[in-house]
Protein backbone atom coordinates (compact mmCIF):
# COMPACT_ATOMS: atom_id res chain seq x y z
CA UNK A 1 0.00 0.00 0.00
CA UNK A 2 1.33 3.11 -0.90
CA UNK A 3 1.00 7.17 0.56
CA UNK A 4 1.57 10.12 -0.55
CA UNK A 5 4.42 11.12 2.06
CA UNK A 6 4.28 15.02 3.70
CA UNK A 7 6.83 17.33 3.25
CA UNK A 8 9.34 18.30 5.75
CA UNK A 9 7.06 20.11 8.50
CA UNK A 10 3.97 20.63 5.64
CA UNK A 11 1.75 22.70 6.37
CA UNK A 12 -1.75 21.91 5.99
CA UNK A 13 -4.74 24.44 6.69
CA UNK A 14 -2.27 26.29 8.98
CA UNK A 15 -1.08 23.32 10.53
CA UNK A 16 2.48 21.73 10.86
CA UNK A 17 2.58 17.95 10.36
CA UNK A 18 5.52 15.88 11.08
CA UNK A 19 7.41 14.36 8.36
CA UNK A 20 10.80 12.42 9.02
CA UNK A 21 12.48 13.78 12.33
CA UNK A 22 9.76 15.66 14.80
CA UNK A 23 11.23 19.08 14.25
CA UNK A 24 11.44 21.50 17.51
CA UNK A 25 9.52 24.72 18.61
CA UNK A 26 11.16 27.37 17.02
CA UNK A 27 10.52 29.42 20.35
CA UNK A 28 9.70 27.43 22.81
CA UNK A 29 9.94 30.58 25.40
CA UNK A 30 6.54 31.47 23.69
CA UNK A 31 5.19 28.87 25.07
CA UNK A 32 7.11 29.30 28.74
CA UNK A 33 9.77 26.77 28.49
CA UNK A 34 12.20 28.85 29.79
CA UNK A 35 15.68 27.47 31.15
CA UNK A 36 14.49 27.51 34.90
CA UNK A 37 11.07 25.55 33.74
CA UNK A 38 12.80 22.75 31.91
CA UNK A 39 15.64 22.24 35.06
CA UNK A 40 12.51 22.43 36.57
CA UNK A 41 10.83 19.61 34.99
CA UNK A 42 13.74 17.64 34.43
CA UNK A 43 13.92 17.46 38.39
CA UNK A 44 10.38 16.17 38.32
CA UNK A 45 10.60 13.40 35.67
CA UNK A 46 13.99 12.19 37.43
CA UNK A 47 12.02 11.81 40.22
CA UNK A 48 9.79 9.94 38.74
CA UNK A 49 10.53 6.18 36.74
CA UNK A 50 9.90 7.44 33.46
CA UNK A 51 12.51 6.97 30.75
CA UNK A 52 11.38 9.15 28.11
CA UNK A 53 8.87 11.55 27.69
CA UNK A 54 7.80 14.02 24.95
CA UNK A 55 5.73 16.89 24.83
CA UNK A 56 4.10 18.53 21.14
CA UNK A 57 2.95 22.01 20.72
CA UNK A 58 1.40 23.14 17.01
CA UNK A 59 3.04 19.81 15.70
CA UNK A 60 6.36 20.39 16.97
CA UNK A 61 8.46 18.98 19.85
CA UNK A 62 8.01 21.34 22.67
CA UNK A 63 10.55 19.21 25.35
CA UNK A 64 12.22 15.72 25.47
CA UNK A 65 13.68 13.63 27.86
CA UNK A 66 15.34 10.29 27.52
CA UNK A 67 15.50 8.39 24.50
CA UNK A 68 12.12 8.91 22.72
CA UNK A 69 12.91 6.56 19.63
CA UNK A 70 13.38 3.50 22.29
CA UNK A 71 10.66 1.16 21.10
CA UNK A 72 9.01 -0.77 23.92
CA UNK A 73 6.11 -2.20 25.30
CA UNK A 74 2.81 -0.67 25.68
CA UNK A 75 0.72 -2.64 27.64
CA UNK A 76 -2.68 -1.26 27.99
CA UNK A 77 -2.20 1.84 25.79
CA UNK A 78 -2.78 -1.06 23.22
CA UNK A 79 -6.03 -0.88 23.49
CA UNK A 80 -7.16 2.76 23.07
CA UNK A 81 -4.79 2.09 19.23
CA UNK A 82 -7.31 -0.50 18.55
CA UNK A 83 -10.09 1.60 18.65
CA UNK A 84 -8.50 4.00 16.42
CA UNK A 85 -8.22 1.51 13.60
CA UNK A 86 -12.08 0.17 14.49
CA UNK A 87 -13.01 3.11 13.09
CA UNK A 88 -13.28 3.28 9.45
CA UNK A 89 -14.36 -0.38 10.07
CA UNK A 90 -17.24 0.51 11.52
CA UNK A 91 -17.86 3.50 9.87
CA UNK A 92 -18.13 1.62 6.42
CA UNK A 93 -20.21 -0.89 8.03
CA UNK A 94 -17.68 -3.84 8.37
CA UNK A 95 -17.87 -3.65 11.79
CA UNK A 96 -21.49 -3.62 13.50
CA UNK A 97 -21.42 -2.14 17.18
CA UNK A 98 -24.54 -4.33 17.71
CA UNK A 99 -23.32 -7.66 16.21
CA UNK A 100 -22.96 -10.07 19.66
CA UNK A 101 -20.12 -12.35 20.15
CA UNK A 102 -22.93 -15.17 19.91
CA UNK A 103 -22.88 -14.20 16.26
CA UNK A 104 -19.75 -13.92 16.18
CA UNK A 105 -19.47 -17.46 16.50
CA UNK A 106 -16.71 -15.96 19.83
CA UNK A 107 -16.48 -19.02 22.24
CA UNK A 108 -14.49 -20.74 24.68
CA UNK A 109 -13.42 -24.29 25.91
CA UNK A 110 -15.63 -24.57 29.18
CA UNK A 111 -18.33 -22.91 27.15
CA UNK A 112 -19.94 -19.66 27.72
CA UNK A 113 -23.14 -19.11 28.69
CA UNK A 114 -26.75 -17.80 26.83
CA UNK A 115 -26.27 -14.26 28.96
CA UNK A 116 -22.69 -14.01 28.37
CA UNK A 117 -23.57 -14.51 24.35
CA UNK A 118 -25.71 -11.67 24.57
CA UNK A 119 -22.68 -9.32 25.34
CA UNK A 120 -22.23 -6.81 22.21
CA UNK A 121 -19.27 -5.32 20.61
CA UNK A 122 -20.08 -1.73 21.69
CA UNK A 123 -20.44 -3.26 25.40
CA UNK A 124 -16.89 -5.07 24.84
CA UNK A 125 -16.06 -1.31 24.10
CA UNK A 126 -17.05 -0.58 26.99
CA UNK A 127 -15.29 -2.67 29.21
CA UNK A 128 -19.20 -4.01 30.02
CA UNK A 129 -19.66 -7.35 28.50
CA UNK A 130 -20.73 -8.90 31.77
CA UNK A 131 -18.27 -12.41 30.33
CA UNK A 132 -15.80 -12.93 33.36
CA UNK A 133 -14.54 -16.14 31.94
CA UNK A 134 -10.78 -15.64 32.95
CA UNK A 135 -8.64 -13.75 30.35
CA UNK A 136 -6.07 -14.82 28.76
CA UNK A 137 -3.45 -12.09 29.86
CA UNK A 138 -3.00 -10.14 32.82
CA UNK A 139 -3.75 -6.28 32.62
CA UNK A 140 -7.65 -6.16 33.69
CA UNK A 141 -8.94 -5.60 37.66
CA UNK A 142 -8.46 -8.98 39.34
CA UNK A 143 -10.59 -7.38 42.34
CA UNK A 144 -14.14 -8.15 43.05
CA UNK A 145 -14.99 -10.00 39.68
CA UNK A 146 -18.57 -10.99 39.51
CA UNK A 147 -19.82 -13.94 39.38
CA UNK A 148 -20.56 -15.72 35.42
CA UNK A 149 -23.67 -14.87 34.40
CA UNK A 150 -24.48 -12.78 37.10
CA UNK A 151 -24.56 -9.13 35.00
CA UNK A 152 -26.04 -7.89 32.23
CA UNK A 153 -24.37 -7.09 29.14
CA UNK A 154 -23.86 -3.16 29.36
CA UNK A 155 -24.89 -2.34 32.41
CA UNK A 156 -21.99 -3.11 34.51
CA UNK A 157 -18.39 -1.85 33.96
CA UNK A 158 -15.49 -4.28 35.50
CA UNK A 159 -12.04 -3.82 34.06
CA UNK A 160 -11.81 -7.09 32.04
CA UNK A 161 -8.85 -7.89 29.33
CA UNK A 162 -11.46 -10.84 28.12
CA UNK A 163 -13.21 -7.89 26.42
CA UNK A 164 -10.20 -6.28 24.92
CA UNK A 165 -8.67 -9.27 24.10
CA UNK A 166 -11.97 -10.61 22.06
CA UNK A 167 -12.44 -7.40 20.65
CA UNK A 168 -8.96 -7.45 18.75
CA UNK A 169 -10.68 -10.96 17.57
CA UNK A 170 -13.79 -9.64 16.25
CA UNK A 171 -11.67 -7.05 14.70
CA UNK A 172 -9.69 -9.70 12.46
CA UNK A 173 -12.72 -11.90 11.74
CA UNK A 174 -14.50 -8.59 10.43
CA UNK A 175 -11.72 -6.97 8.60
CA UNK A 176 -9.95 -10.01 7.08
CA UNK A 177 -7.17 -7.89 8.23
CA UNK A 178 -4.43 -9.00 11.65
CA UNK A 179 -4.35 -6.16 14.54
CA UNK A 180 -0.76 -5.73 13.60
CA UNK A 181 -1.47 -5.78 9.92
CA UNK A 182 -3.93 -2.47 10.20
CA UNK A 183 -1.45 -0.64 12.91
CA UNK A 184 0.95 -0.97 9.88
CA UNK A 185 -1.13 -0.23 7.15
CA UNK A 186 -3.86 2.50 8.66
CA UNK A 187 -1.19 4.30 11.17
CA UNK A 188 2.54 3.37 10.89
CA UNK A 189 2.53 4.70 7.47
CA UNK A 190 0.65 7.49 6.88
CA UNK A 191 1.95 9.04 9.55
CA UNK A 192 5.18 8.21 8.77
CA UNK A 193 6.48 6.21 12.07
CA UNK A 194 10.05 6.50 12.59
CA UNK A 195 10.93 3.26 14.79
CA UNK A 196 7.98 1.16 13.65
CA UNK A 197 8.94 -2.29 13.22
CA UNK A 198 6.41 -5.05 12.23
CA UNK A 199 8.02 -7.62 13.54
CA UNK A 200 8.17 -6.82 17.09
CA UNK A 201 3.95 -6.78 17.29
CA UNK A 202 3.15 -9.76 18.88
CA UNK A 203 0.17 -12.19 20.55
CA UNK A 204 1.18 -12.85 24.11
CA UNK A 205 -0.74 -14.32 27.12
CA UNK A 206 -0.93 -17.12 28.99
CA UNK A 207 -0.89 -20.99 27.92
CA UNK A 208 -4.71 -22.50 28.07
CA UNK A 209 -6.29 -20.20 29.90
CA UNK A 210 -8.58 -18.42 27.09
CA UNK A 211 -8.97 -18.77 23.28
CA UNK A 212 -8.15 -14.95 23.03
CA UNK A 213 -4.52 -14.01 23.65
CA UNK A 214 -3.81 -10.06 23.43
CA UNK A 215 -2.30 -8.42 20.77
CA UNK A 216 0.60 -6.70 22.16
CA UNK A 217 2.35 -3.26 20.32
CA UNK A 218 5.58 -2.29 20.75
CA UNK A 219 5.81 1.33 19.86
CA UNK A 220 8.27 4.33 20.42
CA UNK A 221 7.40 7.53 22.40
CA UNK A 222 7.77 10.05 19.21
CA UNK A 223 5.75 7.41 17.43
CA UNK A 224 2.87 7.16 20.09
CA UNK A 225 3.20 10.99 19.97
CA UNK A 226 2.41 10.77 16.22
CA UNK A 227 -1.06 8.90 17.39
CA UNK A 228 -2.28 11.38 20.02
CA UNK A 229 -1.67 14.19 17.23
CA UNK A 230 -3.94 12.15 15.11
CA UNK A 231 -6.14 11.80 17.44
CA UNK A 232 -5.94 15.67 18.54
CA UNK A 233 -6.73 16.80 15.05
CA UNK A 234 -10.08 14.80 14.68
CA UNK A 235 -8.23 11.97 12.41
CA UNK A 236 -6.84 14.00 10.23
CA UNK A 237 -3.37 14.11 8.81
CA UNK A 238 -2.07 16.41 6.29
CA UNK A 239 -4.71 16.86 3.61
CA UNK A 240 -5.93 12.90 4.51
CA UNK A 241 -8.89 11.53 7.01
CA UNK A 242 -7.03 8.79 8.63
CA UNK A 243 -9.39 7.98 11.47
CA UNK A 244 -13.17 9.18 10.71
CA UNK A 245 -13.26 12.38 12.29
CA UNK A 246 -17.13 10.94 13.32
CA UNK A 247 -15.56 7.88 15.07
CA UNK A 248 -12.55 9.97 16.84
CA UNK A 249 -15.84 12.10 18.59
CA UNK A 250 -17.85 9.11 19.53
CA UNK A 251 -14.95 7.49 20.78
CA UNK A 252 -13.72 10.06 23.02
CA UNK A 253 -17.34 10.58 24.54
CA UNK A 254 -18.15 9.76 28.51
CA UNK A 255 -20.05 6.41 28.29
CA UNK A 256 -19.37 5.23 31.58
CA UNK A 257 -19.10 7.76 34.40
CA UNK A 258 -16.59 8.08 37.01
CA UNK A 259 -19.25 7.03 39.32
CA UNK A 260 -20.03 3.50 37.58
CA UNK A 261 -16.24 2.84 37.20
CA UNK A 262 -16.15 0.41 40.06
CA UNK A 263 -12.25 -0.80 41.03
CA UNK A 264 -10.69 1.07 38.18
CA UNK A 265 -11.71 4.44 39.21
CA UNK A 266 -8.93 7.00 39.06
CA UNK A 267 -7.97 10.38 40.47
CA UNK A 268 -8.95 13.16 37.69
CA UNK A 269 -11.01 10.83 35.33
CA UNK A 270 -14.62 11.89 34.40
CA UNK A 271 -15.13 8.39 32.65
CA UNK A 272 -14.71 6.22 30.55
CA UNK A 273 -14.95 5.56 26.09
CA UNK A 274 -14.43 3.19 23.42
CA UNK A 275 -11.59 2.46 25.22
CA UNK A 276 -10.28 5.34 25.99
CA UNK A 277 -9.84 7.12 29.90
CA UNK A 278 -11.56 11.05 29.55
CA UNK A 279 -9.86 13.93 32.05
CA UNK A 280 -11.79 15.74 34.28
CA UNK A 281 -13.17 18.93 33.06
CA UNK A 282 -13.94 22.12 35.26
CA UNK A 283 -15.33 25.61 34.17
CA UNK A 284 -11.56 26.35 35.44
CA UNK A 285 -9.93 23.99 33.16
CA UNK A 286 -11.91 24.35 30.06
CA UNK A 287 -8.34 23.70 28.22
CA UNK A 288 -9.11 19.71 29.28
CA UNK A 289 -12.54 19.65 27.21
CA UNK A 290 -12.50 16.94 24.51
CA UNK A 291 -9.35 15.57 25.99
CA UNK A 292 -8.75 12.06 26.12
CA UNK A 293 -5.69 9.47 27.59
CA UNK A 294 -4.33 5.66 26.62
CA UNK A 295 -3.27 4.47 29.70
CA UNK A 296 -0.89 1.29 29.89
CA UNK A 297 0.73 -0.34 33.05
CA UNK A 298 3.97 1.03 34.58
CA UNK A 299 4.04 4.48 32.85
CA UNK A 300 2.92 4.57 29.44
CA UNK A 301 0.68 7.10 28.30
CA UNK A 302 -0.67 9.55 25.52
CA UNK A 303 -2.48 12.42 26.44
CA UNK A 304 -4.04 14.81 23.62
CA UNK A 305 -5.41 18.35 24.14
CA UNK A 306 -7.13 19.36 21.26
CA UNK A 307 -7.88 22.84 22.61
CA UNK A 308 -4.27 23.64 23.16
CA UNK A 309 -3.02 21.34 20.13
CA UNK A 310 -0.82 19.88 22.78
CA UNK A 311 0.31 15.81 22.84
CA UNK A 312 2.00 14.64 25.46
CA UNK A 313 3.69 10.95 25.87
CA UNK A 314 5.38 9.67 29.07
CA UNK A 315 7.36 5.93 28.54
CA UNK A 316 8.44 3.77 31.37
CA UNK A 317 10.57 1.39 29.01
CA UNK A 318 10.00 -2.88 29.97
CA UNK A 319 12.34 -4.92 28.36
CA UNK A 320 10.34 -7.26 25.60
CA UNK A 321 11.67 -10.34 28.51
CA UNK A 322 9.72 -8.94 31.43
CA UNK A 323 6.62 -8.07 28.83
CA UNK A 324 6.75 -11.57 28.12
CA UNK A 325 7.58 -13.09 31.87
CA UNK A 326 4.26 -10.70 33.02
CA UNK A 327 2.05 -11.94 30.39
CA UNK A 328 2.81 -15.21 30.24
CA UNK A 329 2.85 -15.74 34.29
CA UNK A 330 6.41 -15.72 35.33
CA UNK A 331 6.64 -12.36 36.12
CA UNK A 332 8.09 -11.82 39.38
CA UNK A 333 9.11 -8.45 40.34
CA UNK A 334 7.35 -5.35 39.48
CA UNK A 335 9.27 -2.58 39.07
CA UNK A 336 8.72 1.39 40.09
CA UNK A 337 5.63 2.45 37.61
CA UNK A 338 4.25 6.01 36.95
CA UNK A 339 0.78 6.76 38.07
CA UNK A 340 -1.96 8.68 35.85
CA UNK A 341 -2.15 11.16 38.20
CA UNK A 342 1.72 11.79 37.96
CA UNK A 343 1.29 12.16 34.31
CA UNK A 344 -1.22 14.56 34.55
CA UNK A 345 0.60 16.62 36.91
CA UNK A 346 3.38 16.95 34.68
CA UNK A 347 1.11 18.47 31.47
CA UNK A 348 -0.26 20.48 33.97
CA UNK A 349 2.85 22.26 34.61
CA UNK A 350 3.38 23.15 30.92
CA UNK A 351 -0.49 23.94 30.80
CA UNK A 352 0.56 26.37 33.15
CA UNK A 353 3.61 27.65 31.91
CA UNK A 354 1.30 28.44 28.59
CA UNK A 355 -0.71 30.46 30.05
CA UNK A 356 1.52 32.71 31.66
CA UNK A 357 2.88 33.63 28.74
CA UNK A 358 -0.89 33.76 27.30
Amino acid sequence: MSFTCLKSDEKINGRVFPHGTWQPVADPEKNGITPAFRADLDATLDALPTTSFIAISGGETLYTYGDVSEVSYLASTRKSILSMLMGNAVCDGRIDLDLTIGELGIEEDVGLLAIEKSARLRDLLISSSGVYHPAGSPGGDMKDVPARGSKTPGEYFHYNNWDFNVLGAAFEKLTGRSVFAALEEDLALPLQFEDFDRDRQRMLGYNGQSRYLAYHLFLSGRDMARIGLLMARGGTWGDRQIVPAEWVAKSTQIRVPAEAMNGSRKQRVAGYSYLWWIPVVTPETPEWQGAFVAAGHFGQFILGLPMLDMVFVNRRAISDDMAVARNNGTFTDEPATVKMEEFLAVADKFIAARQKVD
